[in-house]
């Protein structure tokens, strides 16, 4: 499950900005169609957006988190939270599809770095989890990684090959 909506006017990536109203309204209307999915356990990334969607999800599923930094979205440094006019105004030319494969944001990571990252966290989750039914709560960047994954498709910065709306679920068969 992708988090709820956070600032469209910010930079996400590792930003500490939680869920905004509109973000907290959504999951509030979504929540529900999780609870006949027969889910045993949250899983979620520990950045704040991530946290608050998955406390929403956890308080109305009556299940713990369990926080997992591995599936952070990108770390995009110093751009993190930033106002996207600031942004571009002191990193002109610092888009995510513009970035080389090895090329990192401003003291964040790169293409390469972060693809091998959810890659890993992705392998090393569904050993772990195995077929109990699951749930990750996590970012777009990092949904759009595992489905690449999931679905035999090379990955790039180039293109995002799935679009996932703020809030929106994901069901894997792995």
């Amino acid at each position: 499950m992708r988090h709820g909506a956070d600032p469209d006017n910010r930079f996400g990536g590792w930003s500490g900005y939680g869920l905004t109203e509109t973000g907290r309204l959504e999951l509030h209307r979504v929540k529900h169609k999780l609870s006949d999915k027969g889910i045993t356990s949250i899983y979620s990334s520990d950045l704040k957006r991530a946290k608050e969607t998955a406390e929403i999800v956890a308080d109305s599923l009556s299940l713990d988190i369990i926080y997992l930094p591995q599936f952070r979205e990108v770390n995009n440094g110093l751009l993190a939270g930033m106002e996207k006019s600031e942004a571009f105004e002191k990193y002109p030319g610092k888009y995510w599809r513009k970035l080389a494969w090895t090329e990192t944001w401003p003291g964040g990571e790169s293409p390469e770095q972060f693809f091998f990252r959810i890659k890993g966290a992705w392998y090393n989750f569904k050993k772990q989890v195995g077929k109990r039914n699951a749930l990750l709560v996590t970012h777009g960047g990092v949904i759009n990684v595992i489905l690449c994954l999931e679905n035999g498709i090379a990955y790039t910065n180039k293109q995002t090959h799935f679009q996932i709306k703020d809030a929106g679920i994901v069901e894997l068969d792995v």
